[in-house]
C-alpha cells in the first residue's frame, strides 16, 4: 500500500512539473479587468481591483467613518484608533502597526535595499518608495484630488492633500493644542518644543526634525539637483523647491492670507504671516523667555547669549552674529572707499 501511494506521488509530481510553466502563465493571467485590461492569478483580487474604478468601499470604520476597499485595510486601519502596536522589531524595541511596515523597517537594521531604479541606480527598501521615485523621471503623478485637481506621486500625499479641503486635523499636540493633518507633521512639530532633532547630516553632524528635510540638506553636500528650471537655467534639490522658484518668473502667488488678502509666493510664508495677524509666538527662548515667529529668528537670538558671532570680516577681522550685518559693514566700507576716491 505504502509503495503504490509513493508511486502515485511521484506520478502527480511529474504530471505538475511537466505543465509548470504553462500552467503557471495562464494562471497569473486568467482573470482580466474589462475597464483596462489588467489581469490577475485570482478572482478575488479581481473583485478588489474593480473596486478602484467602481469607487465602492464596503468596509467602513464605525468609529469615524473612513471606508476601505478591503476588509484586511479597514483592520489595519482599526489599530489606528486603539493605538495598539502589535509588531515589534527585535533589534531596536520599536512597534508598528502592520507586519509590512516592520519587514520595511527591519532593512534599515539589514542595510538591504533590494528595489533598484533602472534609470539612475538608486535602491530603496521597498518597492511602493521605489515606484514614488520613479515619478521624478516620468513626471507621472496618478492620484488626482477630486476637487482641486492637484496631482500627486503617493496616493498617502493625496490623502494628506485632502484635508486641507475637508479642515480635518486629526493629530493634536498634547502640549500646545495644535492640530494637524498627518501624524509626521505632528512629530515635526513635538520637535520644536522638545529640541528633539533625531536626523543627523552623516557629514556635517547638522540634525532635522524630518528624515525629508536631512535628505533635502544632504543633497547640498553631493550638489545633486536634479530638477532644472526651463526658463533660466537653475537647478534645485527637489521639486517642490522648483515649483517655488517658477512662481518668480510667472508672478504667481497661490497662497492668501484670509484676513489681510495679501498673497504669497510660499506656503511657508504665508504661515509666518499669518502670525503677525494672530501673535503667535511658538519658538521661545529658554534663557529670557522672549518668543520668537519663526525658527530662524530664535536661531539668531540664541547667538546674543552665547556671545557666538560666526560671521566675520576677512579684512579687519570684526565679527558679527548676522550675515546680514557683516554686509552691511562691508557695505558701509566700500561706500566710505569710495566716496574718498572721489574727491581725489
Amino acid at each position: 500500500t505504502e509503495i503504490k501511494m509513493e508511486s502515485k506521488r511521484v506520478k502527480m509530481s511529474v504530471r505538475l512539473n511537466h505543465g509548470f510553466s504553462q500552467e503557471s502563465t495562464e494562471a497569473k493571467n486568467a482573470f482580466a479587468c474589462h475597464r483596462c485590461g489588467k489581469t490577475f492569478s485570482q478572482k478575488g483580487h479581481l473583485k478588489y481591483h474593480i473596486r478602484i474604478h467602481t469607487g465602492e468601499r464596503p468596509y467602513k470604520c464605525p468609529q469615524c467613518e473612513k471606508s476601505f476597499t478591503q476588509k484586511g485595510h479597514l483592520r489595519d486601519h482599526l489599530i489606528t484608533h486603539t493605538g495598539e502596536r502589535p509588531f515589534t522589531c527585535p533589534q531596536c524595541g520599536k512597534g508598528f502597526m502592520s507586519k509590512e511596515n516592520l519587514n520595511i523597517h527591519i532593512k534599515i537594521h539589514t542595510q538591504e535595499r533590494p528595489f533598484t531604479c533602472l534609470e539612475c541606480g538608486k535602491t530603496y527598501t521597498c518597492k511602493g518608495h521605489l515606484k514614488e521615485h520613479l515619478g521624478a523621471h516620468t513626471g507621472e503623478k496618478p492620484f488626482t484630488c477630486p476637487q482641486c485637481e492637484k496631482s500627486f506621486t503617493r496616493k498617502g500625499n493625496l490623502n494628506i492633500h485632502m484635508k486641507t479641503h475637508t479642515r480635518e486635523r486629526p493629530y493634536t499636540c498634547p502640549q500646545c493644542g495644535k492640530s494637524y493633518t498627518s501624524k509626521g507633521h505632528l512629530k515635526e512639530h513635538i520637535g520644536t518644543h522638545s529640541g528633539e532633532r533625531p536626523f543627523a547630516c552623516p557629514r556635517c553632524a547638522k540634525c532635522f526634525t524630518r528624515k525629508g528635510s536631512l535628505n533635502i540638506h544632504i543633497k547640498g553636500h553631493t550638489r545633486e539637483s536634479p530638477y532644472t528650471c526651463s526658463q533660466c537655467g537653475k537647478c534645485f534639490p527637489t521639486k517642490a523647491h522648483l515649483d517655488s522658484h517658477i512662481r518668480i518668473h510667472t508672478g504667481e502667488k497661490p497662497f492668501t492670507c484670509p484676513q489681510c488678502g495679501k498673497r504669497f509666493t510660499q506656503r511657508g510664508h504665508l504661515k509666518h504671516h499669518i502670525r503677525i495677524h494672530t501673535g503667535e509666538r511658538p519658538f521661545s527662548c529658554h534663557l529670557c523667555g522672549k518668543g520668537f515667529t519663526q525658527a530662524q529668528s530664535l536661531k539668531f537670538h540664541l547667538q546674543f547669549h552665547s556671545g557666538e558671532r560666526p560671521f566675520g570680516c576677512d579684512k579687519c577681522g570684526q565679527k558679527f552674529v548676522l550675515e546680514k550685518n557683516l554686509e552691511l559693514a562691508l557695505l558701509s566700507l566700500y561706500t566710505f572707499i569710495w566716496f574718498c576716491l572721489i574727491k581725489l
